[in-house]
């Protein structure tokens, strides 16, 4: 029963104006139910006191007059939103349509003399005020005299049976009414005494458990352009855009159920504006829970927030474009330089040649020499630059494939060898027996030794040490390249592997570079789903570890394959410095 009033009285909720609050609320609410319920009860009273003296056609007459008396006071307290005039107007109206009654009937023997005492009991109900309930009590008392002055005290009536079935469905209605509370209703009163709605920049509306709005204030005018009366109901549903429905449903919900606050946005269908045609402004809506399942929506401009992320999402898209861009024009300037780059290396190449070029002299020799030299460098510096475009682009072909690393370091350690045995560097290479296969591109894992063996001895003095190890761990090759070099402040670790960043001190000013060889490495690896390290510390040493898919995942992991994965930690301890 208490769900079935609540629900009576959220129906009513939903005609009360919008711009009542408060107890005012309350008492048009209780006043809409009387006068649009009391009507029905009226009716079986009618019918039978005015059946014997007007007959059919003056029955309908006079139920129509009482119907549409009572539902145009209600349609005016429901559009004005005022109901002191209203209600004073029902309250002589019900006097006036009693009096008639009980007369018809035959006067105040008759039991619809009974229906006078619910005017004062109507009028407490309604106002729930002593002022209210006196001012009925007098409108009861004078009805009760004009009854009596009209048709006596007794009036010769015939009591019949049917007369009690008026009182007893108005004792029904006092029944259901005895239990009610108006709590469930009187929540939008309360919620609007903690909400400060007209301190809030935003429009406040109050959802009824089933998601229709009870009540939405007025700031909604001011708002959204449209009138807060507009929104009840399914009103503010039906304005918000279709692909933000689920989402306001969603946030509803967990705000009824879960009993905590919850946000969403939601583009909201407003009126037309200047530039013409309706148009969805973006929303912010935060729910709060309150009492009785129902949840109060805090409705925001959310424009700021909207602009701001488009901007967002534009920077990022140029930002995309701008590497885009860049990288296409180091591919076209690369692939441009190397087809000079290859003419002017080999008629170098023929010029040295006696056999081709006829004889030079030692200084001609030597300048040609320095141009071989200087094509060669400028050719790999080129090639760098187009695979690390190509990298970024994501434009780099590999082909996938198992294959022997064993072969690949023996290859990359002989075209390297001369290289270290002219710098006085020992460089060996150390695998395990059984390591098994690698899964990736064989050319460009040994494009990946290459770049880290020829770093290693490049930055490794004179008889030190170079050392290339594997171990298979967890489906992953593991490779390490081992030195004796100069080593990396941990500083300095952290911009390793970036595009044109070198590490700078004394010693390495020696040498030539671009800063593209370890990024060069990281992009390849990536390629291959791998993983890589550097572990270093000033004159200690680096250590770099490559992880690439293995092609057959080891069961076990051997003496050797242990020993090579802790080679590093052995030899440097916890002087090391790790870059992941």
């Amino acid at each position: 029963m208490n769900g079935w009033t609540a629900g009576v009285a959220a129906g009513l909720d939903r005609l009360v104006h919008p711009g009542a609050a408060g107890e005012a609320r309350a008492r048009q609410r209780r006043l809409l139910g009387v006068l649009l319920a009391g009507p029905f009860v009226a009716a079986a009273a009618v019918a039978q006191a005015a059946w014997p003296h007007l007959g059919a056609a003056g029955v309908l007459a006079m139920l129509c007059t009482v119907f549409g008396a009572s539902w145009l006071i209600a349609l005016s307290i429901v559009v004005r939103g005022r109901a002191r005039v209203a209600q004073w107007s029902a309250l002589a109206g019900a006097a006036a349509l009693a009096g008639t009654v009980v007369a018809m009937a035959g006067g105040m023997a008759t039991p619809l003399a009974l229906l006078i005492a619910a005017i004062p009991l109507e009028a407490w109900w309604v106002g729930r005020s002593r002022r209210a309930a006196l001012a009925a009590l007098l409108a009861a008392a004078a009805t009760v005299v004009a009854v009596a002055f009209v048709s006596g005290p007794a009036g010769g009536a015939v009591v019949s049976a049917w007369l009690w079935i008026a009182p007893a469905l108005y004792g029904a209605t006092l029944a259901l009414r005895g239990g009610f509370r108006d709590e469930a209703v009187a929540a939008p009163e309360a919620s609007g005494r903690m909400i400060p709605e007209s301190g809030l920049n935003a429009v406040v509306v109050r959802l009824s458990r089933n998601g229709d709005v009870e009540n939405a204030s007025m700031q909604a005018a001011r708002i959204f352009g449209i009138d807060p009366e507009l929104l009840l109901g399914n009103g503010l549903f039906e304005r918000i855009h279709v692909a933000d429905r689920v989402a306001f449903l969603c946030a509803a919900s967990q705000a009824r159920d879960e009993g905590r606050p919850a946000r969403c946005e939601a583009r909201i269908r407003l009126p037309a504006g200047e530039e013409g045609g309706a148009v969805h402004r973006p929303f912010e809506i935060e729910m709060v829970p309150v009492d009785a399942g129902a949840v109060a929506a805090i409705v925001r401009d959310g424009r700021e927030k909207a602009e701001l992320r488009e901007r967002v999402a534009r920077a990022g898209e140029e930002i995309d474009s701008a590497e885009i861009s860049k990288g296409r024009f180091l591919a076209t300037v690369s692939h441009e330089l190397r087809t000079p780059l290859n003419a002017i290396i080999g008629f170098s190449d023929m010029l040295l040649h006696r056999e081709i070029s006829g004889e030079m002299t030692a200084k001609q020799t030597e300048h040609v020499g320095l141009i071989r030299d200087a094509g060669n460098h400028l050719l790999s510096v080129v090639n760098a630059i187009l695979d690390v475009s190509k990298i970024e682009a994501g434009s780099y072909p590999i082909t996938v494939e198992p294959f022997d690393l064993n072969n690949a370091v023996e290859l990359c350690r002989a075209m390297l060898e001369p290289q270290a045995r002219e710098r006085g560097v020992a460089l060996t290479a150390n695998l395990p027996h059984g390591l098994g296969q690698v899964l990736g591109d064989r050319r460009a894992v040994q494009q990946i030794l290459l770049n880290l063996l020829s770093n290693a001895v490049k930055f490794t003095p004179k008889g030190g040490q170079v050392s290339v190890n594997a171990a298979c761990k967890a489906g992953m090759v593991r490779i390490f390249v081992n030195d004796t070099g100069i080593g990396i402040d941990g500083d300095d670790l952290a911009r390793l592997g970036t595009p044109f960043t070198q590490v700078q001190n004394d010693y390495t000013r020696q040498f030539q570079g671009t800063g593209l060889g370890l990024s060069l490495v990281k992009g390849l690896v990536k390629l291959h789903g791998g993983t890589m390290s550097i572990e270093s510390a000033p004159g200690l040493g680096t250590t770099v570890t490559v992880g690439l898919p293995a092609a057959e995942p080891q069961k076990h992991e051997t003496a050797q394959e242990h020993e090579a994965d802790e080679a590093g930690e052995e030899r440097y301890g916890t002087a090391l410095r790790k870059i992941a």
